[in-house]
């Protein structure tokens, strides 16, 4: 992976005094929130991923001996 090019001081005292007001807009969307909206298919098809995933994860540490 290539690192970026480091920003002009310029650049940087710009993002400086731009501060919070620049960046996320409206703010971020918790879990709460992200659930309130979501359909009962969507609730249901993320609910399935994280158990498969999690259920992975066990199988990993089971397959490495912890």
């Amino acid at each position: 992976m290539k690192a970026k090019p480091p920003l002009s001081p310029e650049a940087l005292e710009w993002f400086r005094k731009q501060g919070r007001r620049g960046g996320r807009i409206g703010g971020r969307i918790g879990g709460k929130r992200s659930l309130e909206t979501m359909t009962p298919a969507a609730r249901t098809a993320r609910a399935y991923a994280a158990g498969k995933a999690s259920a992975a994860a066990r199988a990993k540490r089971r397959a490495e001996g912890r």
